[in-house]
């Protein structure tokens, strides 16, 4: 059924997970962070064609995963963690643009946004699983946050479809300011270090400032994503599991997307519908449940009308041209 009232525990994936399942998850994404650690070593602007392949490739490694699921674990547990990838991938693309916006405003260039965007991305895998084991516990041990998760995805929903053009300028401000409370920051950035030399005394470069500001960013974001996510699976492994492929290929969506925020004119429209959508059936879920594969469905339908209309408009306005981002 569509909507059917039943006990809210019995509606969501309860997996039995073998402590070797989560050596295995951790492993695989320290291996893949280790490749992409290994393969930009070198300081270096991204091209287009270069963000495109890896994108692409992180894309396949988290619908791989996706596969592994189906087989292990059935396909239940499939249209949750694929739910929670589309879900987090989505709203993920908010906190590209974002990003792009603070890199322009400290000024930094473009071939060391990798080095910040690797270690801002490696901080938010920590930063999410620790949002995720609460999100969980507290939904098993007490019903009714469900409803209070859900009303705010419902205000989230809403106020991201009356998105502004300024954020990241904020979280910018609030990086160099919780680092010169610390220690000082210099002004020029001459090479890719957190850290430099000062009079003999140890200063942050801008490049740590602007780690900061993206760790503000993520846990900003992660109050909207995680419990979005909780409102399609309650199974902690397959929340942190999608959370984490959407997450590693982040760094590329960015060189990929950064300078295209004006051709995704509809995305703020799709990406607040679908949190309330979510908000709506996490508030009724201890009551009514809807069904997962609707869930996704509804995700999957918001996200291509926003890229077929957003095109459509872009063309209409001639913006037709992508790259990488500018410093």
């Amino acid at each position: 059924m569509l909507i059917a009232a039943t006990d809210i525990r019995s509606n969501f994936v309860d997996l039995d997970i073998d402590p070797l399942a989560w050596v295995a998850l951790l492993v695989t994404i320290s291996i893949m962070l280790a490749i992409d650690l290994y393969r930009h070593r070198d300081d270096h602007e991204p091209h287009f064609s270069e963000a495109l392949r890896e994108s692409a490739a992180w894309v396949a490694c988290g619908l791989l995963f996706g596969a592994v699921v189906a087989y292990v674990w059935g396909g239940d547990a499939f249209g949750e963690y694929i739910s929670g990838y589309l879900i987090e991938k989505s709203l993920s693309v908010d906190n590209v643009f974002v990003w792009a916006i603070l890199f322009s405003s400290m000024s930094i260039p473009l071939k060391y946004q990798h080095r910040v965007l690797f270690w801002g991305i490696f901080g938010a895998l920590v930063l999410r699983a620790a949002f995720i084991f609460v999100g969980t516990a507290l939904i098993s041990r007490f019903i009714w946050v469900l409803v209070v998760f859900g009303a705010f995805l419902v205000f989230t929903g809403f106020k991201v479809i009356r998105h502004r053009d300024d954020e990241g300028e904020g979280e910018s401000r609030r990086g160099l300011g919780i680092i010169k409370r610390i220690m000082p920051v210099t002004d020029t950035i001459e090479d890719h270090s957190f850290f430099t030399k000062v009079n003999g005394a140890r200063a942050a470069t801008p490049l740590f400032a602007a780690l900061v500001a993206i760790e503000i960013t993520d846990v900003i974001f992660a109050v909207d994503s995680v419990p979005a996510i909780l409102a399609v699976s309650h199974e902690p492994y397959l929340v942190f599991a999608s959370n984490a492929f959407a997450i590693l290929g982040l760094r590329a969506m960015y060189f990929l997307l950064a300078n295209a925020r004006q051709r995704f004119h509809y995305l703020s429209h799709a990406l607040g519908g679908i949190l309330i959508f979510v908000g709506f059936k996490m508030t009724i879920a201890p009551w009514y449940h809807l069904d997962t594969y609707f869930a996704l469905g509804f995700i999957i339908v918001a996200l291509v009308s926003a890229i077929v209309f957003s095109e459509r408009k872009a063309r209409k306005l001639g913006l037709v041209e992508t790259g990488a981002p500018g410093p």
